[in-house]
């Protein structure tokens, strides 16, 4: 009696089950910079149509100094870098689906979101933000950022 409730249950589950499922995942490629070489991450990481940006802080490319101009002036020039990342592997910020953003001071975060909006227009990708106890190089923001080629 149980028999073809298990076999509609089956039935069910193969017709139902996503696509995405049973879909392969494609190449895996780690991309670096020279601003990485060295350093234990990659800058970004493509899964497919996916790419998956590493944190990144508001350093002056090429050096390890932060930006001035405090929470406002890092959080610039870290959006910066993260637009040329994106551009250097044919990705724009419009690709950019998702967002974690990691501040020194929670208090910060309406002066960060300020010059979030000059790099992002509606939609917004989703996003999550949360206060850290320290950042690298005593930075005030990180953002790490995935982004979905469309159409591409």
């Amino acid at each position: 009696m149980m028999k073809p409730l298990f076999a509609t249950i089956v039935f069910c589950h193969l017709i139902f089950t996503p696509k995405v499922l049973s879909a392969e995942v494609g190449t895996v490629e780690f991309l670096n910079s020279e601003a990485t070489s060295g350093l234990p991450f990659s800058d970004a990481v493509r899964v497919g149509g996916l790419l998956f940006l590493s944190g990144n802080i508001g350093n002056i490319p090429g050096t390890m100094q932060l930006a001035q101009g405090g929470i406002q002036g890092e959080a610039k020039q870290t959006l910066i870098n993260i637009k040329n990342t994106l551009e250097s592997h044919g990705y724009a910020m419009t690709d950019v689906v998702k967002c974690t953003v990691m501040l020194a001071d929670i208090a910060e975060w309406a002066d960060f979101n300020e010059v979030y909006k000059e790099f992002f227009i509606p939609p917004y990708p989703a996003r999550s933000a949360f206060a850290t106890t320290g950042l690298a190089l005593g930075a005030r923001v990180e953002v790490e950022c995935i982004a979905a080629a469309r159409g591409k």
